[in-house]
């Protein structure tokens, strides 16, 4: 079947028909409140772990392998000889749709949407790996399709299902900040290559990949080792960088803690690169070596907040609270919320939660629990969307709540790429080329409407570019 075929169909499948459970269809295996049936896609690396989780529950059972690198997924292959295995999506959708009650997605960002929606609207539960897409308009159709599918989702986010967030939201509920106005988020991210300029060397492509089905919807080019396995993510066309990489683990908490919706504006500022004296690089391929983005949001209980976004080794000020000694997060990154009365801090994946000043600590009465805790913590997030699968219990991060944060992610992510994009002016006066920055404001966004309101090249970015035969219907 050919891939527009195949996109067009199963973009219409959802109105055509409604979908009978897989444990009905044949009676090929028990029912779902034994064991979940799951086809897995981005078997290594990352989905590895995902599966480690998933196979803790002791409820799951793998139908079909899918992953378009052999290299990565031998040691999965290894463990499971006897799961069928494939390096084409569309297949396992055409010989085990019945034979399934879900789906794992864990390959690069840019092939999330495509691979999840066409079993989504066949009504597949779905765990989709961070940041659930590429794009905004990705973002807001998956979280469409599955409340319109009924089905049960979760992002992997695993301090989603942390104790820490949790605390610290009934810690904000009781007063003990104040009214918030501001949050700083960081991370160390990127580890890899980022602010380089594009490959140009023509590399073989190792046998193991399949390059063409790597590729998915991105634009057709030669290999590059700079690309695989892990680098892609510094590669607009593939990843979202150290904010896409991290901003849905860390900006988590504040999205729990806070419940922010959609921003209102980002701006951001990113490092220059320059190849000579006053000569600047031009690497918008690729997500700068560091950035810092600030995004501002409405809400109810507090008024307008703004976020705060650090990353390529830059951190946020130090609050004057900080004692000698006394660190803010833990080597991965963290968070800071500033209230009125008070500061909270809290690590990656939002553990750790803790006020400042320190002796806040011992002086406090905790306010009493009031929301249950997935048990496991973040070791208990793929537990959580099984058991949700199940009929037991609600998912952590369910697409209604991680599509805008993944949407929140992605604006900053435009922000920078609004920064990074320059155009080449003629001066009149002189003869000389010089470059104007158009993006280098404040990004206004209408989120109800999903609009840039004052940048038009951003709204092409909100919807990105597919290859022919890729488009999303």
């Amino acid at each position: 079947m050919q891939r527009r075929t195949f996109m067009q169909r199963t973009a219409a499948a959802s109105a055509a028909f409604s979908i009978v459970p897989s444990y009905v269809l044949g009676k090929k295996h028990v029912a779902p409140s034994d064991t979940l049936y799951i086809a897995a896609f981005g078997v290594g690396g990352r989905g590895a772990g995902v599966m480690r989780g998933l196979d803790d529950t002791g409820k799951v059972k793998y139908v079909a392998f899918c992953d378009v690198d052999d290299r990565r997924a031998a040691d999965t292959y290894k463990a499971y000889p006897d799961v069928k295995r494939y390096k084409d999506f569309r297949k396992v959708f055409q010989n085990h749709l019945k034979d399934i009650d879900a789906i794992m997605v864990a390959t690069p960002d840019h092939t999330h949407a495509a691979i999840s929606l066409p079993f989504m609207r066949e009504k597949k539960h779905a765990y989709v790996e961070k940041p659930l897409t590429h794009n905004i308009r990705e973002a807001r159709l998956m979280t469409r399709v599955a409340e319109e599918m009924g089905i049960v989702t979760q992002m992997g986010n695993q301090g989603a299902s942390s104790d820490g967030s949790r605390q610290a939201r009934e810690w904000v509920d009781a007063g003990l900040l104040g009214e918030v106005y501001k949050v700083d988020c960081w991370t160390n991210r990127p580890v890899w290559p980022q602010g380089i300029p594009l490959p140009t060397e023509k590399h073989p492509v190792p046998p193991e990949v399949d390059w063409d089905l790597w590729l998915g919807p991105a634009a057709m080019r030669d290999y590059n080792d700079a690309y695989l396995p892990f680098k892609w993510r510094g590669w607009w066309d593939f990843g979202t960088g150290a904010l896409g990489d991290m901003g849905c683990h860390i900006m988590e908490t504040p999205f729990s803690v806070l419940d922010l919706g959609y921003p209102t504006e980002a701006e951001a500022s990113c490092t220059t690169n320059w190849v000579g004296d006053f000569v600047e690089a031009d690497y918008s391929a690729s997500c700068p070596s560091s950035s810092i983005v600030r995004l501002k949001f409405d809400t109810p209980a507090h008024g307008e907040i703004e976020l705060n976004w650090y990353d390529g080794g830059l951190k946020p000020d130090l609050p004057d609270e900080l004692k000698d000694g006394e660190t803010i997060g833990d080597n991965g990154g963290g968070s800071i919320f500033y209230g009125t009365r008070g500061i909270l801090v809290a690590d990656t994946y939002s553990r750790n939660a803790r006020l400042l000043p320190s002796e806040l600590m011992g002086l406090m009465n905790p306010p009493e629990p009031t929301l249950p805790r997935i048990e496991g913590g973040t070791g208990g997030h793929q537990k959580n969307w099984v058991d949700a699968c199940m009929g037991n219990g609600t998912p952590s991060s369910p697409f209604s709540r991680a599509g805008k944060l993944t949407e929140s992610v992605l604006m900053g992510n435009l922000a920078i790429r609004a920064y990074q994009h320059k155009v080449q002016r003629i001066n009149e006066r002189n003869g000389r080329p010089y470059f104007e920055y158009p993006g280098r404001k404040k990004i206004m966004w209408d989120g109800a409407n999903m609009r840039v309101t004052n940048f038009d090249l951003g709204n092409e970015w909100v919807q990105g570019s597919y290859r022919k035969g890729w488009e999303l219907g």
